[in-house]
Parts: structure tokens; sequence; C-alpha cells
């Protein structure tokens, strides 16, 4: 399926900070358009950023967003208003009962010619947190349901002149493998719209 509309409308994104422990998240403001209005579930993959960054910041909507170099868990998570202390204490539990892993992103790879990305080498614990999460909340399918399969990736670019998302390929390429550990899921929101900014809501260590 054409995965363009998907991709830009569930792009997942996520600042650097964590949110403290008891402390709630908050809107800047009152600007009741710039709130909130999803949420979503990555791991980040910082030891990919010296690597994928740049190209991201060119190639990436979500880049713009705020978003690290990562691989999504689940995206679109619950709205904002249905995030509380018992989402937290699940989401913990989900976290805790899977051992943080370490991973290669070794391989570029496409969906169709729109879309360039990274293949870890390790992909099996990807599906087995997002079928966890997914468990615990029938209402939140990877993508909406969109896709019969969903394949863990990390998003170089997208949407972009193709001899651009090649050129960048091209580039990462030379620093393959990027060895990197999954550590921890990490909780988002924002709006998938120009100007939005993304932030994190709290990030749960993996066992």
């Amino acid at each position: 399926r054409d995965c363009r509309a998907t991709l830009l409308k569930y792009a997942a994104a996520a600042l650097s900070a964590v949110r403290p422990q008891g402390v709630r998240p908050r809107v800047s403001g009152h600007d009741v358009a710039m709130e909130p209005d999803r949420t979503a579930l990555i791991v980040p993959i910082p030891e990919a950023e010296p690597m994928v960054g740049a190209h991201r910041d060119r190639l990436d909507r979500s880049a713009g967003w705020g978003v690290p170099a990562h691989i999504t868990v689940l995206v679109p998570f619950l709205p904002p208003a249905e995030i509380g202390e018992p989402v937290y204490a699940a989401l913990t539990r989900i976290a805790t009962g899977t051992p943080a892993f370490f991973l290669r992103l070794d391989r570029i790879a496409w969906f169709g010619d729109r879309v360039v990305w990274l293949a870890p080498d390790t992909a099996e614990p990807f599906p087995a947190l997002t079928g966890a999460v997914s468990a615990r909340w029938p209402s939140a399918q990877p993508y909406a349901g969109a896709f019969d399969e969903v394949v863990p990736h990390l998003t170089i670019g997208h949407d972009h002149p193709v001899a651009d998302l090649r050129a960048a390929a091209d580039d990462v390429s030379r620093h393959l493998p990027i060895r990197a550990r999954a550590g921890a899921i990490r909780l988002i929101a924002g709006r998938s719209e120009p100007g939005a900014r993304w932030s994190v809501l709290a990030e749960f260590p993996l066992g």
C-alpha cells in the first residue's frame, strides 16, 4: 500500500527530556490549536544520530517536530486525555518484562521509492513490544491498522526526490553497521502538522 499518508500522519517524534515521576505533562500557554492530539511509543536509537541526523533534518518531516532517531513501537497510541497513572503503570510492567537488547543497523532498505530506512538485524523484540502494548489496549493498533505487517525500521527520509533519498542512503551506507542498545520505551505526544513540537511524557527502561 501507499505508505506516504500514514508515515506523514503518524511519524513519531520526541525531545530528549524525560518526564519526572509524578509530574503531569503540560502545554505552554493556552493555544488549544497546538495542544497534543495524539501519542506514540518509540525506542530511541541515539547511536544512529551522528550518521543519520543531518539527513533526517532535511528529509524526514518528523525531525522538525523534535524527533530523535528511533524505531517505532506503536503509533498512534492513546489519545492524550486517556494518559494517566494506570497507563504509566501498565507501560512500566511491559517495559520491565522485556530485557534491554543490542542490535545492529546493518542494511539500507526502501518502501517503494518514497521512504528509505535502516533495518535492524535484531527485529523480533520490536513486534513483541508492539504486540504486548496492543494486547493491553486493543484500540491501539499499529498505524491504525493500515498495514497487515509492521516492519521495524529507522527512517532516514521520505517523500523527497528519489535522487536526494538515494544520496542520503549512499552516505549512511558507508557507516554501516551501526551498533546500538535498545534500552527504553519513550512515550511522546504532539500533533502531526507543520510547526508542531512533540514532547516526552515518560520513559520506561527495559528490563
